[in-house]
């Protein structure tokens, strides 16, 4: 799925190709625009790992503001789901 993030992590991944293509002259056109399509699925499995290792801590983020909206514990949750 390409999201604004992950098309601008690429642009940014391959602004040197770019930049030498277009500004330096110094590269082919082609030669930057197949760096910069490389640079896609690059940055979305970039994005998706970031996610994963993120997502456990919104979870936890989550858990935590519910229980305290409903004046619960979640540690006090965990400690009593190790004893029993």
């Amino acid at each position: 799925m390409l999201r604004p993030a992950v098309l601008g992590l690429a642009l940014l991944l391959s602004t040197p190709a770019l930049w030498a293509a277009f500004a330096a002259g110094s590269m082919g056109i082609t030669a930057a625009l197949i760096r910069f399509l490389i640079a896609v699925p690059v940055a979305a499995l970039m994005l998706a790992l970031l996610q994963l290792v993120t997502a456990s801590y919104t979870r936890q983020a989550h858990r935590r503001k519910v229980a305290a909206a409903l004046g619960v514990s979640v540690e006090g949750r965990a400690q009593q789901a190790a004893e029993h």
